[in-house]
């Protein structure tokens, strides 16, 4: 039987899912591994993630921020993560007073401290509100990654770190940088539990089968 028309896009969207997938998979892991190690740095010391992106990309940031504050998979402490793109009266505030460009560079000034970091999404990687905040950020001493669409791109440039997906649909960008997210979120989870892990062979502690923590040589 013949395909349909619309058959056949949803396989070649599919097929372009996975040859970005493919690419992640290549290129990406050990950028999102080392990120999700830097996070377990900042975030248990009372840093502040801040993510940011326009339309799609914004609910793929605030997705991340929402698995921080909540959490990913695992039960463990709350982070402080902010979606900058849903203070919706700030947002309003700022582009009606300094315009749409400013929306989140304003927000960045006022909550990004030095060593924070920054999380910017864009399939374009040409939006001038997020390369705004970039500048912003690095000026502040908030550490800057991006994820975004083919390189090269202007907000790759103005990143301290960037992770492109090489696709042309912006479609299949975007679902490629939910996987991004959640291997983030993967890679964060896994860290903490090796640093407390650490801390608790450096305290003497052992956890028995149980799972009720006790001193190494207690009866």
């Amino acid at each position: 039987m013949s395909q349909t028309p619309s058959h056949a896009e949803a396989h070649r969207h599919c097929q372009s899912l996975q040859t970005a997938l493919q690419r992640l998979r290549a290129q990406g892991l050990d950028r999102l591994a080392h990120w999700g190690h830097r996070l377990a740095d900042v975030l248990p010391a009372g840093g502040r993630l801040l993510a940011a992106g326009n339309g799609g990309s914004a609910a793929q940031a605030q997705h991340l921020t929402a698995e921080l504050v909540g959490r990913y998979r695992e039960e463990r402490a709350a982070y402080s993560a902010i979606a900058l793109h849903a203070e919706t009266s700030s947002v309003t505030a700022i582009g009606n007073d300094y315009g749409f460009e400013n929306v989140f560079a304003r927000q960045v000034a006022a909550h990004g401290r030095p060593g924070d970091v920054l999380v910017l999404l864009s399939t374009s990687g040409r939006s001038g509100n997020l390369l705004s905040a970039a500048m912003t950020a690095r000026a502040t001493g908030v550490e800057v990654w991006a994820l975004t669409g083919a390189s090269p791109n202007p907000l790759a440039e103005a990143a301290d770190q960037v992770l492109c997906i090489d696709a042309a649909a912006t479609a299949t960008v975007q679902e490629a940088h939910l996987v991004a997210v959640h291997l983030l979120c993967e890679s964060f989870d896994a860290a903490l539990a090796a640093s407390a892990a650490t801390a608790r062979r450096a305290a003497g502690v052992r956890r028995p089968p149980n799972g009720v923590e006790a001193l190494k040589g207690a009866p």
